[in-house]
């Protein structure tokens, strides 16, 4: 069970997908709290989640046992439980705000747009920024929150891979891996808002790929549907060197995992592409047709320093010549101008914020 702290049964996880949570995942090991849920099928299903992870997870997990799970439907109902509900999703939390506060902390940080009205972001009490490309995301979709509401506090995510916290041998273990030796290529696509690329190479990449390097296919939650049958159809083609990590399991499949045990990475406009600066790796950037995408900074935008791949590559030599030529610290540099601190120390610094008098109740 997550150590407790003495302010944890105030704190709430509101997510309207399971993978959401996973954004969260090591504050909740941190601190502990409850996890929310709108509907009693969807408790059903986190619960499920959990208990799946759980089972499955090769490296020890801090869910020791199932997290409190409440159904509170916080988009039509106001929330009336003293405390603070942190928002993965961008949705407006009903609250009475007398006695409960609300943080938007979001799941990731790339290039395509809010779901939803982006001006729902403006009705929280707070912001966990996780850094410069944060904020530049905001001021693009026109968003106004005062300076006072926003937290800087990093990527909490990093914490796991910063302070080595992630057992690389067992992970693949879990995995399968066999011929650790190769060198492991993670391919971590969108789905279809974002114009996602798993049709479009998946197969491709599988017959390519694996003739020299290991794969990891990691595909968005909404496509993890179609993981049996890459399977299928592998094994019917006799391919090997194929891995598959559900992003529904969000204790045995975590993405820091597949950062860990991964050398370079392929994706298409999944804010991935920006977290998995974190590894200093490699990183190319599939061909896609989404245009609808947030104007960056050259600084801040991955495809100024990432290699760019089409159909009509030939992908194992743009892997070869990507190794070759990969500049640590070109990718160092844009880490830090995408991040705040990146010193693993994110959920410290939001375990002291959660605990301070300004989230007292008034």
């Amino acid at each position: 069970m997550a150590e407790q702290s003495n302010f944890s049964k105030s704190i709430y996880y509101y997510a309207n997908q399971v993978y959401e949570y996973s954004f969260i995942k090591s504050i909740y090991s941190k601190i502990g709290g409850t996890f929310l849920v709108r509907k009693a099928n969807r408790r059903m299903r986190v619960n499920w989640y959990f208990r799946q992870s759980q089972r499955k997870c090769a490296i020890s997990s801090s869910f020791k046992e199932q997290p409190n799970v409440l159904v509170k439907n916080v988009n039509n109902i106001p929330f009336d439980l003293p405390g603070t509900v942190i928002s993965n999703s961008n949705t407006v939390i009903q609250r009475n705000k007398n006695i409960s506060n609300a943080i938007f902390m979001g799941h990731g940080t790339g290039d395509k747009r809010y779901g939803g009205d982006a001006h729902a972001l403006e009705s929280f009490d707070y912001h966990f920024i996780s850094g410069p490309k944060h904020m530049e995301k905001l001021k693009d979709s026109n968003v106004k929150i005062p300076d006072k509401n926003l937290v800087k506090i990093g990527n909490a995510r990093f914490d796991e891979i910063v302070n080595s916290q992630i057992d690389i041998s067992a992970y693949e273990n879990y995995l399968g891996i066999k011929d650790k030796n190769r060198k492991t290529i993670l391919y971590a696509p969108t789905w279809k808002w974002g114009a996602g690329t798993l049709h479009k190479y998946g197969y491709w990449f599988c017959r390519e790929v694996t003739k020299e390097h290991n794969l990891i296919i990691r595909p968005h939650y909404f496509d993890r549907k179609y993981i049996p049958k890459f399977k299928l159809w592998a094994k019917l083609k006799g391919l090997k060197h194929i891995y598959f990590s559900n992003p529904a399991n969000i204790l045995s499949n975590d993405t820091m995992f597949d950062f860990a045990v991964s050398d370079l990475l392929i994706s298409d406009t999944s804010s991935i592409l920006y977290e998995y600066l974190i590894t200093r790796n490699p990183i190319i950037v599939a061909d896609t047709e989404h245009v609808d995408l947030h104007k960056m900074l050259p600084e801040m935008d991955i495809t100024t320093i990432a290699n760019k791949m089409t159909k009509n590559d030939d992908i194992l030599k743009l892997i070869e010549k990507v190794f070759v030529y990969h500049d640590t610290n070109n990718f160092d540099k844009m880490l830090n101008n995408c991040f705040y601190y990146n010193d693993g120390k994110s959920v410290e610094r939001i375990s002291n914020f959660l605990s301070s008098p300004i989230l007292s109740p008034s």
